[in-house]
């Protein structure tokens, strides 16, 4: 596929120009309801699929395809980032109008760490042919290991991340408002808000380190592998305020998300030497694996999806009301984090 430079300096101004118009959306503070988020949701997923319009008529229906596949393996994926968010949020009583905030630093940080990686991961694999069966293994071992242990408990507290941040930044455990930094007693300390975004920046490489691998696997073409990527990423905020609140039932997610990632793996391993998979089976058989997936969740947690309000990842910031919308209510100048996060005794 031939890109000319302008082709990606044209995907990098609607980039900035998007992120541009969420951040003005969203200047001031405010709880984001099911509402809104759905509509913006519907927005990014919408110019996620407009662009692989554009790349059909520019490209090709192949080139189409493998956008799709990977997009798709892209977003399924970015569902698992979604119920890290959740419970990163919980553990530090974040506010749920400062959470958008948090959350758009996450994801231009996870543009650019996905980028670096994208293009370290291409030039591997144009350097070393071999490099893609170990991206096949790596997916093979990950997806197993996903099915395996799909509800191994997260602990924010113990993460090395978290204790090395208390350790070297001199920090304190009230929120004040959106800053990330406030002077206190002459010094600059670190808000609880930091510590999250520190945290929302850990997971997504690391989520990173399993996606990369798994969209090279239906195309390794590099502006595909970006921009799929890219424009499933943008709509992980909406997607969070969306979803948040029904992460509990999605009780086969992680089986389904397993799945994915050893079939990418099979496909990747068999198309260096043996059988190219066609693309539009790719797309289709992991479409049909995260739906049904969804599917039988929903299915199964029908009964109770009732959840009281104390369970709720928003606790104590709002709940949901009969409508399924959010509601406010008055929180504190300065609420407290659940962090342990002190400023350093002089």
């Amino acid at each position: 596929m031939n890109v000319p430079l302008w082709a990606w300096f044209a995907v990098l101004g609607v980039i900035l120009v998007m992120l541009a118009v969420d951040l003005f959306a969203h200047r001031d503070a405010h709880v984001i309801k099911v509402k809104e988020a759905a509509i913006w949701s519907a927005l990014w997923v919408a110019l996620g699929v407009g662009f692989g319009a554009v790349i059909w008529w520019w490209a090709g229906s192949e080139f189409a395809a493998q956008y799709y596949a990977g997009y798709l393996i892209e977003k399924s994926l970015a569902i698992d980032n979604v119920f890290v968010w959740a419970i990163i949020f919980s553990y530090f009583a974040v506010p749920r109008q400062y959470q958008h905030r948090v959350l758009f630093y996450g994801v231009v940080g996870a543009l650019v760490f996905r980028g670096a990686f994208i293009a370290a991961g291409s030039a591997l694999i144009a350097s070393f042919a071999w490099i893609l069966y170990v991206f096949g293994a790596f997916l093979l071992l990950t997806g197993w290991t996903m099915i395996r242990k799909r509800s191994e408990h997260i602990d924010p507290s113990k993460s090395r991340v978290m204790k090395l941040f208390k350790r070297l930044v001199p920090s304190t455990d009230e929120y004040h408002g959106q800053k990330f930094w406030i002077k206190q007693g002459g010094k600059w300390v670190a808000t609880p808000l930091l510590a999250v975004l520190v945290l929302v920046e850990t997971t997504d490489i690391i989520f990173a380190v399993d996606s990369i691998p798994a969209i090279f696997a239906v195309t390794q073409e590099p502006f595909l592998v970006f921009t799929a990527n890219a424009f499933a990423i943008l709509g992980l905020r909406a997607m969070y305020f969306l979803l948040a609140d029904l992460m509990h039932r999605f009780v086969y997610l992680k089986f389904g998300l397993g799945l994915v990632l050893i079939w990418v793996g099979i496909k990747l391993l068999l198309q260096v030497d043996i059988y190219k998979m066609p693309t539009w089976l790719s797309l289709g058989v992991v479409a049909v694996i995260i739906a049904v997936s969804i599917g039988a969740s929903l299915f199964v947690t029908r009964r109770g999806d009732q959840v009281s309000q104390a369970d709720s990842v928003y606790r104590g910031d709002g709940s949901p009301d009969d409508d399924g919308s959010a509601q406010e209510v008055d929180l504190p100048d300065q609420p407290r984090a659940r962090t342990g996060l002190r400023p350093p005794q002089s």
